[in-house]
């Protein structure tokens, strides 16, 4: 990836020995694996859930303070599943939903569109699929 003077963050962690850390010392934790079912501690797909939740969390906020005054209340919930091809490789599907107080079908759908577009993850192979969408009514 080529190098870029707008970068605005940079994070980095490290797995290994079943325990993964950030190097600010923010995220400390115990992995399992999906190879090991008796490890305890948190999963890849959880892992996976919680990083595309966080990060299209961020987008959507910024998407909706040209919608609405209540940014505040941008919920974000992902749902990330692994599968086991034939071949060995994992593939990946995540689905994530928006949801906001105040906003109608309509909107939630604009506002899931502009954050996707502003978030920095497309599905370009067909290894994994990432959908995303406007939440149920009433989901929260």
């Amino acid at each position: 990836m080529p190098e870029s003077e707008s970068w605005v963050h940079e994070a980095t962690a490290t797995a290994e020995g079943g325990h993964l850390h950030t190097d600010d010392g923010e995220l400390s934790t115990t992995l399992a694996s999906p190879l090991a079912p008796h490890c305890t501690g948190l999963a890849p797909e959880q892992l996976l859930a919680a990083a595309f939740a966080s990060c299209l969390h961020h987008a959507a906020v910024e998407a909706a303070t040209g919608i609405t005054d209540e940014a505040h209340t941008v919920q974000v919930r992902a749902q990330a599943r692994l599968a086991r091809e034939p071949d060995g490789r994992y593939r990946a599907d995540v689905r994530a939903s928006i949801a906001s107080v105040g906003l109608n079908r309509a909107q939630l759908t604009d506002l899931a569109h502009y954050a996707e577009r502003l978030w920095p993850f497309a599905s370009d192979d067909n290894r994994h699929t990432l959908t995303v969408g406007p939440a149920e009514p009433g989901a929260r």
